[in-house]
């Protein structure tokens, strides 16, 4: 659990510190980065998707494919995501971003943000194989951390 943390923090400090040569990249290179960074809140969603409809009752609970799916968000919100997230790739700065110009703005605020999601996919990764109560317990926490980011930070699909 420590060197998940610690893994956690090492990942929003290297978000918080995206570096200046980043802002040099070619745009071949920023499209990439924009990519990469949908590619992984595609896997966001697919691995709340399976959770989410356990928690619903849309499926039938089964311990083993919760456990999997909290433990792909936990390795998904530990990795360190600093070059996706270059200068240069908000909203109406790169084809495809819906990333507000906020983010660059307010890095303790994505830090505080990326922790929070680190924190309620940790604590989803203990319940989610216990029982299907626990994994309803947890839901909260994982839905409005994803929720807080989005709601500050990404721009509207309306």
């Amino acid at each position: 659990m420590k060197k998940t943390l610690a893994a956690a923090l090492m990942a929003t400090i290297g978000l918080a510190g995206v570096s200046v040569a980043e802002s040099h990249m070619s745009e071949d290179d920023l499209k990439k980065a924009v990519n990469a960074r949908q590619a992984t809140m595609q896997l966001y969603a697919f691995n709340l998707g399976i959770l989410g409809n356990m928690a619903k009752g849309t499926t039938d609970y089964d311990a083993d494919a919760a456990s999997a799916a909290a433990g792909n968000l936990v390795k998904l919100s530990t990795q360190n995501q600093m070059a996706y997230w270059a200068p240069g790739t908000a909203e109406g700065q790169i084809e495809g971003s819906k990333a507000l110009p906020a983010i660059w703005e307010d890095m303790a605020g994505v830090g505080a943000a990326a922790t929070a999601m680190t924190e309620a996919a940790m604590a989803m990764e203990a319940a989610a194989g216990t029982d299907l109560a626990s994994l309803q317990g947890a839901m909260g926490a994982l839905g409005g951390a994803c929720g807080g980011c989005h709601k500050s930070y990404r721009a509207s699909s309306n």
